[in-house]
């Protein structure tokens, strides 16, 4: 399988960079992983859009996959209490994202 181009927007770094170093470091490695994979276990498809989310420990990482192009863009990461409310990314909550 050829390997996906993996990019973070503005917002997914800020998120990431103010998270603490120990608990940043497997969230960087699982988003080097979807290189490789952009659909690993445990994976779950966004409702209404084209995202995905993938979870390491309390963080969700939502990202979008474009197929045509092997690329792979993060869109937003935080933990789950960030996700059970409003979403700022779309206006809903995670629970009516998720199928």
């Amino acid at each position: 399988m050829a390997k996906y181009t993996v990019s973070l927007t503005k917002r997914a770094k800020k998120q990431l960079d103010k998270i603490a170093d120990n608990i940043a470091a497997p969230i960087f490695l699982a988003i080097n992983k979807l290189e490789d994979n952009p659909r690993p276990f445990g994976y779950i498809k966004l409702k209404g859009r084209s995202g995905y989310r993938i979870k390491v420990g309390d963080y969700r990482i939502l990202y979008e996959i474009i197929d045509a192009k092997l690329i792979v863009e993060v869109v937003e990461l935080g933990t789950e209490k960030m996700f059970t409310g409003k979403n700022t990314y779309q206006g809903e909550t995670m629970k009516q994202m998720v199928l």
